[in-house]
């Protein structure tokens, strides 16, 4: 029997660290690509994104993927938040959003 690849959430930082430590010279199109993306879009260091994941998911109640989608994103307003967490299906008060947004920002 083989072993099923182990799966685990990322953010586009710590995918880009992972990414990184591939030899570009034996990395396939799809691994140079994604490298690519990943460092164009990382909005936070590696370790800083795993502490606001982490973070968010304490102190807002966020379950793991949420709090990712918000570590890549990195929204700058309550209104730019809402249009995200509106597609979640569940209504986050005005205050949780705030807190959000200071956990967001205290990677700065």
């Amino acid at each position: 029997m083989s072993e099923k690849p182990q799966k685990r959430l990322l953010s586009i930082p710590e995918a880009n660290q992972i990414l990184a430590k591939i030899d570009m010279e034996k990395a396939d199109q799809i691994q140079k690509r994604t490298l690519d993306y990943t460092t164009k879009f990382s909005k936070a260091e590696p370790d800083a994104a795993k502490k606001l994941r982490k973070q968010l998911e304490e102190e807002t109640g966020l379950s793991a993927e949420e709090a990712v989608e918000l570590v890549n994103i990195s929204p700058k307003s309550v209104e730019e938040l809402r249009t995200f967490t509106s597609g979640w299906r569940k209504l986050l008060s005005t205050e949780t959003l705030e807190k959000i947004l200071k956990i967001l920002h205290s990677k700065a």
